[in-house]
Order: C-alpha cells, then sequence, then structure tokens
C-alpha cells in the first residue's frame, strides 16, 4: 500500500545492499506494537521482498508515497543503542553500507529473500537455522496408578524420578528407542514432558579439569595491577602488552577477566585463528567453568547461532573468538584482549573490509572498558603509538620461572640443494633418541612447489591465476591454492605434451615424507590446510601432541603461534625468507614476527630449547634479529625504513582494486578512475599522494584481471574527504569491480 495518515509511523530501515542511504517505510496498524528498533522487517524492495534492519522512527515525517513493511521477523531486538551506534562508526570509518555492517555484525543466514519462481515469489532464508527445540520429562503427579506400565517403563521411570529433569535425547542413549514407554508413563501422569529450546553446545565433548590461578612473577604483577586499575575506574585505557614467548601474557588475561567479572562485567577476546582457539578456551574453561561463549568459522551454522543467542540472553560473560567476534552482542564489557594483536588474520579480506584489532579500541572506547594488545612481536605501528604515549606499554621481558630463551643456530643453505641441512638433521636424531618432541616449520603446503617440464622448462600454472600450480603427491593433483583448479599429476605438459615433468620446491607435505624417511619409527603429525580443513580436526592434532602421542609436529605458520607444548625443545625453520620475496612494504617485520614466534615455541618447559634456522641469505637484518631475539633493533631499523619511504605508521593508507573478466575494461577504468581522483585531490586542494593504477601482484585471480591504485596521505582526514568525494563522483562500467580498502593490509 502507499497511503498515508497524519498519525503513521515511519520507519528508517537499512537494506543489506551495497547502497551508500538507508530507507523509509510505513508501519501497518496491525505491526506497530512489534516495529521495534533493532528487529529485522520484511520489507517490498523494487519487485523483491527482502529482509530490512529497523534503525528507529525517521526524523523526517514529511516524506510522502511510502510502502508499508510486510511483517516483522524477530520477537526480540538485535542489536541495543549503544551496539548500533558502534557499526553506525564502522559504516562510516569504512565507508560501507550501514546494511552491510549490520548484516555481517549478525548471525549468518538469518536474512529472508525472495526468488521469482514457477510457484511465484516464495520467502526464503538463505541458509539461517531456527533454535532446536527437544523434549524434557519430570516426575508426575500420580504415584501408583491401577494400571503398571512394562517393565521397560518402570525402568524409564527411576531413571527420570532419580535425575528430577532429563531430555528424551539422554533417555535414547540409555534406553534406545522409548517413545511408546514414554507416551505410557504421560498418559498415567507418573511422568510430565516439556518441549524446550535447547542450545547447541561446542563444549560438549571436552572436559576439562578445573585450574587456580598462578603465582605471577614480578612483571606480571606489574602489568596486571596497572590493567586492574583500569578496570575498577571503568576508564578506557589502551594497552600494549608486549610480552617475548612464554612469558605468561595468557594469565595477565586471565585474571584480569576474573578482576572483570568481580566488577559485575564482562569480557571478550579476540584470537586471529581457529587454530589457537582449542587450547585458549580449554584454559578459560579451566579456570572460569561456564558462561563462555565461542564465535569462530570452526563452528557449524547452527552452534554460531544458539552461541550468539546465548550471548544475546546474557549466559554468556566471556566470548572467545576470531575476528568476527568484535561484533559479539555482548553488554557491559569491561575489558577486550587482541591475542597476537599483530596478525594480518584480524582483517577481513573482502566484503566489509574491517580489522578486528583496530575496531577492538573503537568498540572498547565506546564502553570505557580496558583494551589489551598482546603480543611477543607487536606490529611496527604498535610500538611507534607506544613511544607516542597512544598505547600504554606493559613489558613482560622474561620467560615464566627464569626459562631461558631458545638458543638459535642459523645455517646457510646456499649451494644446498636438500630441503633439510645436515645440522638440523643431526638434531632432529638427538631429540628423538631423547624422547623429546620438535617442530619443523615451513610456510608452503604441498609436496612440491610446482612442476616444471624438462623438455620445454615452463612450469605448469593455473589457467585462471597468475600463479603456477602446487604438486600434492597424497592427492595425485597439482592444485591451485587461490582458485581450486585441479589437473592429475605428474601429468602431461600442457605447453608442449611433455611427459617427463620434474618437481622443484619443497611444501609441507614432501617435508612430512623427508622426514619419514630420516626417522622411520617417528611419529609425525603434518598441520596445514590440507590435514585441518574436518570439524575438530585442529583440536585433535594439537591434541596428540599435547598428550605426547606425536614426536614431530610439521606444519605451516600455524603451527607458529601461541601453542604451548612444554615437551618441545627443538624447531627446525625451513626457508626463513619465504615471505622477504613479497612485494608488500610489510615483507621484512613479517618475516620477523613469524620467526620469532616459531622460534619461541622452543624451550616452554622445564628443559632447554634449540632452534635451527636455515635461510639462503642469513644477514638478513629481519632473520638476524629473529635469531638473536633483538627486537628493538629490529624495530629501530624497521622504523627508519618507513618514515624514508613514507609508509605506515608515517602516512595513512587506502588501496583500490578494479578487476573484471575483461582486461580492457579494467584498464579503462583503472585509468578514468585515477584521473577522477587526481582531479578531486586538486578540487579539494588535499594533500594525497596517488600511486598507480599498476597490475596488482597477482594480476590474474579466478579468472579476473586485476589493477591497483594506493593512496598515502600524512593526514588521516584528507584521505577519507577524497574517497568520500569519489564515491558520489564515480561511475563505473556494470562489468567491473571497485573495491576500496581502507588500512589494507594485504598488498598482492
Amino acid at each position: 500500500m502507499n497511503h498515508e495518515s497524519r498519525n503513521a509511523t515511519i520507519l528508517e530501515i537499512a537494506i543489506p545492499l551495497y547502497l551508500d542511504k538507508t530507507f523509509h517505510y510505513l508501519v501497518p496498524e496491525r505491526l506497530r506494537e512489534q516495529a521495534v528498533t533493532g528487529r529485522r522487517a520484511l520489507v517490498p524492495f523494487g519487485n523483491r521482498k527482502l529482509t530490512g534492519y529497523i534503525l528507529g522512527i525517521a526524523s523526517d515525517s514529511a516524506i510522502t508515497n511510502l510502502k508499508e513493511i510486510i511483517d516483522i521477523l524477530d520477537n526480540e531486538s538485535l542489536w541495543t543503542a549503544e551496539e548500533l551506534e558502534f557499526f553506525r562508526w564502522v559504516a562510516g570509518y569504512y565507508q560501507h553500507p550501514l546494511g552491510e555492517v549490520l548484516r555481517t555484525a549478525l548471525p549468518a543466514g538469518i536474512n529472508i529473500q525472495t526468488r521469482k519462481g514457477a510457484a511465484g515469489e516464495q520467502p526464503t532464508m538463505t541458509g539461517g537455522k531456527s533454535a532446536r527445540r527437544e523434549m524434557f520429562y519430570t516426575p508426575g503427579p500420580a504415584a501408583n496408578p491401577a494400571r503398571q506400565p512394562g517393565a521397560k517403563a518402570l525402568d524409564i521411570l527411576a531413571v527420570i524420578r532419580e535425575a528430577g529433569d532429563i531430555s528424551a535425547g539422554d533417555l535414547r542413549k540409555r534406553f534406545g528407542s522409548c517413545t511408546p514407554q514414554l507416551k505410557r508413563l504421560a498418559e498415567v501422569d507418573l511422568i510430565q514432558a516439556e518441549e524446550r529450546e535447547v542450545y547447541r553446545d561446542p563444549f560438549k565433548d571436552h572436559a576439562v579439569k578445573r585450574d587456580e590461578p598462578r603465582t605471577l612473577h614480578t612483571h606480571q604483577k606489574k602489568a596486571l595491577e596497572t590493567i586492574s586499575d583500569s578496570i575498577d575506574r571503568q576508564q578506557f585505557t589502551p594497552f600494549l602488552l608486549y610480552g617475548v614467548t612464554g612469558s605468561g601474557k595468557t594469565e595477565v588475561y586471565l585474571q584480569a577477566i576474573s578482576r572483570t567479572l568481580e566488577r559485575g562485567r564482562n569480557a571478550l577476546v579476540l584470537v586471529p585463528e581457529i587454530a589457537l582457539t582449542p587450547q585458549l578456551t580449554g584454559r578459560f574453561q579451566a579456570r572460569f567453568g561456564g558462561g563462555i561463549a565461542i564465535l569462530h568459522s570452526g563452528l557449524s551454522d547452527g552452534e554460531r547461532y544458539d552461541e550468539w543467542r546465548r550471548i544475546r540472553r546474557g549466559l554468556a560473560r566471556i566470548v572467545i573468538g576470531a575476528r568476527s567476534a568484535i561484533f559479539a552482542p555482548l553488554e557491559n564489557i569491561g575489558i577486550i584482549i587482541v591475542d597476537e594483536e599483530h596478525e594480518a588474520s584480524f582483517k577481513q579480506s573482502d566484503g566489509l573490509r574491517y580489522n578486528a584489532r583496530d575496531l577492538a579500541l573503537v568498540r572498547g572506547q565506546m564502553a570505557r572498558a580496558a583494551v589489551v594488545l598482546g603480543s611477543a612481536t607487536p606490529m611496527v605501528t604498535s610500538i611507534q603509538a607506544a613511544q607516542e604515549g597512544r598505547l600504554k606499554l606493559l613489558e613482560l621481558p622474561e620467560r615464566v620461572e627464569g626459562r631461558p630463551m631458545p638458543v638459535v643456530e642459523l645455517v646457510a643453505m646456499k649451494g644446498n640443494k636438500g630441503t633439510i641441512s645436515t645440522t638440523l638433521s643431526n638434531c632432529l636424531s638427538e631429540t628423538y633418541e631423547q624422547r623429546r618432541q620438535a617442530i619443523v616449520f615451513l610456510n608452503r603446503r604441498g609436496f612440491a612447489t610446482f612442476l616444471l617440464c624438462a623438455d620445454c622448462g615452463k612450469p605448469l600454472t593455473c589457467p585462471n591465476c597468475s600463479v603456477t600450480l602446487t604438486y600434492h603427491r597424497q592427492r595425485g593433483q597439482s592444485l591451485c591454492h587461490y582458485c581450486d583448479y585441479t589437473v592429475p599429476a605428474p601429468g602431461t605438459c600442457p605447453s608442449c605434451g611433455g611427459t617427463t615433468l620434474e618437481e622443484l620446491g619443497a611444501g609441507t607435505e614432501k617435508l612430512e615424507h623427508t622426514l619419514k624417511e630420516l626417522l622411520p619409527t617417528a611419529r609425525i603429525l603434518r598441520m596445514d590446510s590440507d590435514t585441518t580443513s574436518g570439524k575438530g580436526s585442529h583440536e585433535r592434532l594439537l591434541a596428540r601432541m599435547h598428550d605426547g602421542n606425536a614426536d614431530i609436529l610439521v606444519g605451516t605458520q600455524m603451527i607458529a603461534k601461541g601453542h604451548d607444548f612444554p615437551e618441545v625443545t627443538l624447531v627446525g625453520v625451513v626457508n626463513a625468507e619465504a615471505s622477504l620475496g613479497m612485494p608488500d612494504f610489510r615483507a621484512a617485520e613479517r618475516t620477523f614476527q613469524l620467526l620469532s614466534q616459531v622460534i619461541g615455541r622452543a624451550g616452554r618447559g622445564e628443559n632447554p630449547g634449540r632452534v635451527v634456522v636455515q635461510a639462503i641469505d642469513t644477514e638478513h637484518y629481519a632473520i638476524k634479529a629473529a635469531a638473536e631475539h633483538d627486537a628493538a633493533g629490529f624495530y629501530r631499523q624497521e622504523l627508519e625504513f618507513r618514515r624514508e619511504v613514507g609508509y605506515p605508521p608515517f602516512a595513512f593508507l587506502a588501496a583500490f582494486a578494479i578487476s573484471g573478466l575483461s582486461e580492457q575494461a579494467v584498464t579503462e577504468q583503472a585509468d578514468v578512475t585515477a584521473r577522477l581522483l587526481t582531479r578531486l585531490k586538486s578540487e579539494l586542494k588535499i594533500r594525497v599522494e596517488i600511486l598507480g593504477p599498476v597490475p596488482s601482484p597477482m594480476y590474474r585471480l579466478r579468472n579476473r584481471f586485476r589493477r591497483q591504485i594506493l593512496l598515502k596521505a600524512a593526514n588521516r582526514n584528507d584521505l577519507h574527504r577524497l574517497l568520500a568525494a569519489w564515491r558520489q563522483r564515480t561511475t563505473a562500467v556494470s562489468t567491473v569491480r571497485i573495491s576500496v580498502d581502507i588500512d589494507p593490509v594485504d598488498m598482492m
């Protein structure tokens, strides 16, 4: 309907589409009581019906010719006024539609849209999960009915009376099929049945022993006292907890959270990867018991939906999760912890390109909470912020119980064609004989980096992406790690038809194979994205290391961070300089961080650690600084380099990515975009450096040609003014996609 009355209620509604505005709708009389801010509404939008998010009553009541909302989809609000303020800030800073921000923040797949088919318009869920319900049984009012039930029913009755309250699922586990008996017991009032909503529990298979707070060393005590003072005063304070590997950062987190809970407030903990979640959640469960919710991509849709609802209803006081947990519906936050704050995985790479690490500071400020950014290898920008006083520095320079940092040996591999040096081979054999554990790190999965044709000299490449195919021997395939294109391997050369394909380079699969040849009786585990794709696979692999059921763990960067294996006394690093070749100004920083983290896995228990780092160039300052545990020297040199070339923390960045299936269309659109930005910069009289357009380092990806433009500015406001002006003036051909990344992390 398009009519309006003088007393009509007009709502402002955000639609989850790439549109830079909100919309207005009338509320029919029958829905006025339910049309509350924070709920979703089904609305007509063009010739479709879509989910919209109710932001509130429209301030402009003079709007005419409005459509009515069709239905209200929720019985309770999905966000609070404070959370909406946060979402609006996110939309403004990242220049992203508010409807898309809300869609990102809410549980996946709860939106409704209509699709036209043979049966006409059919509202469909886009993959959401409904609440799970189950029958529960309690003893009934009757004592001894005239007609006695059978023997099995009496056994079931005895269990119900003993339990007092038990689910149908638990009864079926004990008695098998028992519906007829339960029905009979209910008929004679010996039991009562009630259907209830239940939550899918991601912790159901995790049994942990209770843990008591540990005695803190001097630096831990000082850090905890400083954080606790901020918690007590309910004052926003951003901290950088800079502690060497094994210095006890997690214990500081736990005791700070305990203080927060005592003060009646809640805690949010962000971790960079789901690989770190099992160990961390285990420690939190052991310390706090229940009241913990987890949010990450390793959960099923149903588990994520249930965890979200538990948080929304105040049934969880501690939330632990990966980057999306920054949007958790947790109220009354007293502390936010970002563990491994330097990790690039806190940045979302598509859609709403937010950085959860940065948003933790924003949300903490809005909630008047303490925000603790923890790392053994903080970002260069964080070190600079601490030096300037924008982050309060808390240092843990020593390992727990005074344990020494591991001894590191650099092995130059120039001229050595083997994957494992003699030095590392001897150390592995010695460690195995001593019944200790070892970690061998190589940040590349697969068996061979690529296959090379012996006849024409060309490597096997992906037809969709500008990369070589990685050979996976176990799968019998050569695989593109970007678009999943596969061909049988070894196969034949697509260029000349040659059948002699040589294996070049090494990945974790080949490393595992080599180690099995070196130590045939050793129990070797491999942890990379090929071996951890199944649900619960991270936990199972880590548990085997913790339980002593493995001797050597081989893996990519997912083994390098956060894990605490007391029996690991040796760490080997293969191809240490691999990440230095990336066309990114952060390459040295990431190399230093990754090496320092993996080096820190050794010697965390009672026995001292040893590390062997293999590299072609052992003299690079990032590799030498990591090996010598010289973080101060690395940060000093890296900051000098950044200042000279004008990169963060001495500049602010935004990256344009222009892509499409037509190379010519992409090139033309990139040129048009660059010219418009240059003209707007002149009109606004602002200082922004415009670099490009140039082909992206990964020029072709998933069949799309890619070009990029990088904006650099000493002033963040200038950068945002230019981007806002561009959004108002830009026009793009429909076949070309343009995305803008504020504060980009990945320059590929």
